[in-house]
Formats: structure tokens, sequence, C-alpha cells
């Protein structure tokens, strides 16, 4: 029989000992078991539940994002059991992997773990012998700013940049203080067979090694939805019609304007008949722009990239090389962009500590490859491929982004100063050494979608002040923010389709609903990361504070569901709200 923490008997002060014992007995006579383990005191008893208990750990999460170590932690520090299992070596997804510009308008919505995490990094860059560049002073006086607030804010005592490394180690060390178990290198079975579920539970799921892990309660934290598209969980991929949820930003959106200056996009120039160059994805008649502008489309995703840590030092720069797989083609439109007058950054260099960069996608040829998650012959892409074909299209990504940099810096169609200046650059020796200096995972902005019990709209992003449906378990900050799918031409011309770069006014809530299924899908299943929203919604959502944030939320309900043996919806919500602002978590504007 498990034994649970027992719920406090209303007005035991006032009872005396006979009073207490007819209570008691007059539960178990309506067949509710109770148990007590040798040497507890009745404040200390547990009640059985048949629901929970019964597996190795209390609570089970499937991906080392910031989401799932935010999510450890908190079962952690509730005296729950947890593991997590990763499917890769290396923990803290993109915040270890590159992207230390971090993504939130708003330092004041960000609170509880994902707080705590800034400012460890805070407390790493006020010792002196974190910096072996440059001094701190040096660093402070190079960007007044970051996205959140002050790069480096000492009244509030955080920092908002940091070197991959720095975020890797700090991740590290709180799996290590807290004794945190982490299964790595094991993806998730994603067959049939993969998970076990039972009377709309999930008891159960496979690894890739063939081990079984079993909980009471799961987290999907992957950036892909794995967990949860094996559980049999309705999701989304791609974009809802602007009709389906009333949503002016949402379906496809072909750019009216000419981005391209001008560029020929015909492998032989003029002569259409000769096909595209590469990096552009389709023709559409001019007389069908109007027609497909809002309209569903359920394959494509927005683009994928790698947030490059870059550096002009000397010492620790390796020098961008030309890949072994180069194609030529696939730099065409670099070159001829470049020759039809294109002259601004062709990536961003958003200053870190030490001399180094969070490098992203900047200008309509850059790090970014638009349609490479995309199979147009058999229509699907990235995330509905398998383990093979993922490594296949991940390594695609990889050559494509070697070889930019190498085009850069080396090719003589490339304007000399622009090959001086892209030369002075290169990878930082001392950043994922284990990785040949590269980036230990690729950039998945946008996945699969729940089909949640609350589906988050744009509605809710851009009018916060909409009554909050369900309890707040965060914040969201950040501009819905989707980069571009692909490329078409029209009339001859190269237009980019799927972009959306749009401020909001405030912060805005988001709702438990979003992160757990209808109840009669599972009752004991959380997802922070491809958590129930629409594409436009989410493209505020997908950031990693955020996901810090629902993460450490998501696990303080699944604790307490099952503390009250209740299914994840009909959790106490004042309990869980409480317990939520105990710890620090940020609920409201």
């Amino acid at each position: 029989m498990s034994i649970r923490p027992h719920r406090a008997i209303p007005g035991s002060q006032h009872l005396n000992l006979a009073s207490l014992l007819i209570y008691v007995l007059s539960w178990a006579a309506l067949g509710i078991a109770t148990a007590q383990p040798q040497g507890a005191t009745i404040d200390d008893e547990r009640a059985s539940c048949a629901v929970y208990g019964q597996a190795k750990y209390d609570v089970l999460i499937y991906g080392a994002t910031p989401a799932g170590l935010a999510a450890a932690i908190q079962t952690k520090r509730m005296k729950k059991t947890v593991a997590i299992v990763s499917p890769s070596k290396h923990v803290g997804g993109l915040t270890a992997s590159g992207l230390g510009w971090t993504d939130s308008k708003d330092g004041n919505a960000i609170g509880g773990i994902a707080r705590e995490f800034y400012g460890r990094v805070y407390k790493h860059y006020k010792s002196d012998s974190a910096w072996s560049k440059e001094s701190r002073a040096q660093y402070m006086k190079k960007q007044a700013t970051a996205q959140p607030g002050p790069t480096i804010d000492d009244g509030k005592q955080v920092q908002w940049t940091f070197e991959p490394h720095v975020a890797e180690r700090i991740f590290e060390d709180w799996i290590k203080d807290l004794d945190i178990a982490v299964f790595r290198n094991d993806p998730l079975d994603r067959s049939a067979d993969g998970v076990k579920k039972k009377d709309g539970r999930i008891v159960s799921f496979k690894t890739a090694s063939g081990r079984v892990y079993d909980a009471s309660m799961f987290i999907d934290a992957s950036y892909e939805g794995d967990l949860m598209a094996a559980a049999g969980i309705d999701y989304r991929i791609g974009r809802e019609s602007q009709a389906e949820f009333s949503e002016s930003l949402a379906g496809i959106r072909i750019d009216p304007k000419d981005g391209y200056l001008g560029m020929d996009p015909y492998v032989q120039k003029g002569d259409p008949k000769s096909g595209l160059i590469k990096g552009i994805d389709r023709v559409i008649a001019a007389a069908d722009v109007h027609k497909m502008n809002g309209t569903a489309d359920t394959f494509r995703l927005q683009s994928f990239n790698y947030r490059l840590c870059l550096t002009q030092q000397t010492d620790s720069r390796i020098a961008f090389s030309k890949p072994k797989d180069y194609d030529a083609a696939s730099y065409e439109i670099l070159l001829r962009y470049i020759e039809s007058g294109y002259h601004d950054k062709f990536f961003t260099k958003n200053p870190m500590p030490n001399g180094k960069t969070d490098s992203n996608s900047n200008g309509h040829v850059s790090t970014d490859l638009l349609g490479g998650n995309y199979d147009a012959q058999r229509k699907t892409n990235y995330i509905e491929q398998d383990y093979k074909q993922r490594a296949e299209i991940v390594q695609r990504h990889k050559t494509y982004t070697q070889g930019f940099f190498w085009t850069l810096a080396n090719h003589p169609r490339v304007p000399e100063r622009f090959r001086k200046s892209a030369s002075a650059w290169g990878y930082a020796k001392d950043e994922f050494g284990s990785n040949e200096h590269w980036p230990y995972e690729i950039y998945i902005r946008e996945a699969r979608r729940m089909k949640g019990r609350y589906t988050m709209t744009q509605a809710d992003v851009q009018s916060p002040k909409k009554p909050v449906q369900d309890s707040s378990i965060g914040l969201g900050s950040y501009t819905l923010d989707v980069h571009e799918a692909e490329r078409v031409v029209v009339s001859n011309k190269v237009h980019n389709e799927g972009l959306i770069h749009v401020p909001i006014s405030r912060s805005f809530p988001i709702p438990l609903g979003s992160v757990v299924t209808p109840p009669n899908i599972a009752t004991n299943f959380l997802n922070p990361v491809t958590m129930s929203s629409t594409h436009v919604a989410f493209a505020s959502i997908r950031m990693e504070p955020t996901y810090m944030i629902m993460g450490q939320s998501a696990a303080t309900a699944a604790v307490l569901a099952i503390e009250q043996c209740a299914k994840i919806q009909d959790v106490d919500r004042q309990k869980l709200d409480a317990r939520l602002r105990e710890d620090k978590q940020i609920l409201a504007v």
C-alpha cells in the first residue's frame, strides 16, 4: 500500500483523543484505507492513493531542456522523487547551446527558478576569475542594455547574457547538488508500443535502449513533443488559418514587398524554365497570393538554425573552414543577393562575456535555412521524421551554416571588404569542446503544439486584459516572433513567406490549462514546452526563460496533484497559486 500525505483533519485542534478515534474509525468504515509508518505521528500520516505511488518515480521528465531542468529542481525541492530521461548527452538545451542573449522583453516577468538561474549567472561573473579576455567593467560598457533590461543589473543582481559553458555548468551543478537522476543519450522509443497507458493515465515509456521508465506523473519537456505524440495525445503542426481562431496574423503570409533587391531567382538568369536556384521553394501565381494569404499550412515550420558562439580573439579563434560536403549551389542565393546590392550585417553579433557572441540569423540570407526542415516531395517535416532522417536534416543545417561562413570569408564573388570582415571572426575555441566547437543542439523554434484543455491564441498574447482562463502559472513576455518558413517567387521576384514580427504591449499570463490535456485524454501528463497554443501565440511563448517558468510550474502542479490524489486537471487551484507565489513565480502583470 502506498503512503501519501494525509490532509489535515478539519478542526483537529479542538478534538480530544476519543473524538479523534471516532473520526478515524468512521473514515475506515467508508473504505478509506489509512496507514502510518512506524514512529510517525498523526501529523505525518499519509493516505493510500491507488492512482499514485506505485511507480519508481513520482515525476518523470523527458528532455533536459531548461523546462525539464526547472521541473526536476522544483520536484526535488518539494521532496518528491524525480528523474530526467534525455535523448542527448548535454543538458540545458539552447540555453547551453549558444542562446545567451536572453529572449525576454521584461525582466520583471521572470521569477522563480528562472530568475534564480540568471542570479547564478550574475554571481559567476561577479568574480574576477570569470573574466579572461576583458574585465567586467569593459564588458558592461559594450552594451548598456540587453533584451530584458541592463546586461548586468547590479541592483537586481541578475545578468542576462552568458557564455554557453557557463550555463551548462550552472545546470550541472544544480543536478549534482540536488542529486537529480539524469539518464543521458537515451531517446524515446517512438514506436506504437513505446508508451504504455491505462485508464487515461500514462504508466511508463520505453527508450531506444530498451529501458522502461515508470512514474506517477509525466512531463514532456522536449523541444519536439515526442513523448506527447508517442502517448497518442493530439497535437497541431504548422499554421492554422486566420478563420479558425480569428487571428489576423495566422496562416500563410506572403510578404508583398520585394525584399531581395530585384535579384533574379532562376538557375539561368531570366529563364523560368531553368528552375529556381537553391533556397527558393516554389513559384506562386500573382492571382493566387490573395487567396493563399491567411490560409492554413499544416506542413511547413518556421526555419531552424544554430546560435553560434563566435569570437574575434586571435588566441582563441578557430577559423571558418569549408565543410567536406560543401555544395556551391546552396550559396548562389547569397552571392546573388550581395551582387544585387545587399551590404548590411550577415549575422548578429550580440556580445557575450569574454569577447564572444550569440550570433543569430540577420537579413534575408543568413544562418536560417529556410525550407531546410521541410520535405516537399513527401509533404512532411523534421518533427514527423524518424531519428535517422532527423539526423540527416540536422547535418544539412550544420553543413549549410559552416559553408555560409566559409563562403562569406573566402568566396571570390564576395567583395573583399565582406571577406575581410567575416574572416576576423571564428568559432570560440573554449566552447563545445567535445563537439568540435559546434553547438550541441540545433535551434528548433517550433515543433508540435498540443491540443490541450485550453488553447492560447493571438488574443491571449496581445490582449492580456482579457480574463485569464484557469490559474496563471507564469508570464510570457516576448514579441510575436516567427522566422520565415520559405521563399517564394511571384511575378519573377523573390518574397519571404511566414514572417511575423509584432511587438506586444505587455507581459501576459499563461494558464494551467494550456499545459494539460482535457481530462479524458491523460490525467497525469503535463507539457510546458510544446504546449497548447496556436502558431501565432506560440511565437511569443517559445522562449527559453518562459520554458523554465512553465517547467517549474508544471512540476509544482504535478506534485500537488500527487499529494492531493487528484487528476492533474483537478489540482487545487488555490493551493497551486499559493505555492507558486511562495516560490517567487510571477503570475500577473
